[in-house]
């Protein structure tokens, strides 16, 4: 069941050119919160803008919850204003989580820009069942990785990738994992960017015979499954329809279950 409730912001800060960290107080999100699932947050005061806006967790804490984002409109706009000790009301958490199976040799987790956001918490979830996660991070230039170091000091592997060559392999998430699998190898890969690296995660995924767990990103207006906002096309049928629900199915899938071809 998740829970709507006020939530003080402990610490906000730029990490990258605009992108942000918040932390917030929030014990009993917390203690429900799992590695992939999201929250709705309502960015500013009276009825401007209208609607929450979905962020995926980022780390879970004994007390609280972070999110990793990127200012892109209006609405991460103001966010980006919030300082420490202001109140944000939150609805979560939300949406269905990571599977972290074990008896796994290796867990590649592939990034694209800020679609790493969900990715510290699915890192310390795979480090808590005995696992070394390997994140392949990719972006346009080296400005604008996120999360590289933190993820060496949490302890995996980090290989990265830059559309531009100013770090790392030049080249994409997906070029990288290419390099890293070897389907002689019991893994798992997870996926989380835009939607032509995503689809072309799936692709090499497919081609290996390596299961693939991505989570999508949609536009959402209640995050409960009822406005239909978030749907994207799928290989399975939910209420008489070829479409899944973000929010509710998601935001993890196996990507297998998606209709790749037919999302935009």
């Amino acid at each position: 069941m998740p829970f709507v409730m006020d939530c003080e912001v402990l610490a906000h800060q730029e990490v990258a050119a605009d992108h942000f960290r918040v932390t917030l107080v929030a014990p009993e999100i917390a203690s429900a919160a799992r590695a992939g699932m999201f929250c709705m947050i309502e960015v500013g005061a009276g009825y401007h803008p209208f609607l929450r806006r979905p962020f995926s967790i980022e780390r879970i804490y004994p007390d609280g919850v972070s999110f990793l984002y990127k200012v892109e409109g209006e609405g991460t706009r103001l966010l980006s204003r919030v300082r420490p000790g202001d109140t944000l009301n939150i609805q979560g958490p939300l949406g269905r989580p990571f599977p972290v199976p074990g008896g796994v040799r290796r867990y590649l987790l592939v990034a694209g820009g800020i679609g790493v956001a969900p990715f510290p918490a699915l890192a310390e979830a795979i480090i808590a069942e005995g696992g070394t996660p390997e994140v392949l991070l990719a972006a346009r230039t080296e400005r604008l990785l996120v999360g590289a170091r933190d993820f060496t000091r949490m302890g995996c592997r980090v290989t990265l990738a830059t559309d531009d060559g100013s770090a790392g392999h030049q080249g994409t998430a997906a070029d990288l994992l290419e390099a890293a699998l070897d389907p002689r190898e019991s893994v798992v890969v997870y996926a989380c960017g835009p939607m032509p690296m995503m689809r072309a995660v799936h692709e090499k995924c497919q081609a290996a015979g390596v299961v693939c767990w991505a989570s999508l990103e949609a536009h959402m207006a209640c995050g409960d499954g009822v406005c239909m906002g978030c749907v994207v096309p799928a290989n399975r049928e939910m209420e008489a329809e070829r479409m899944v629900r973000v929010c509710r199915e998601g935001p993890v899938f196996d990507t297998r279950d998606i209709n790749w071809t037919a999302c935009p």
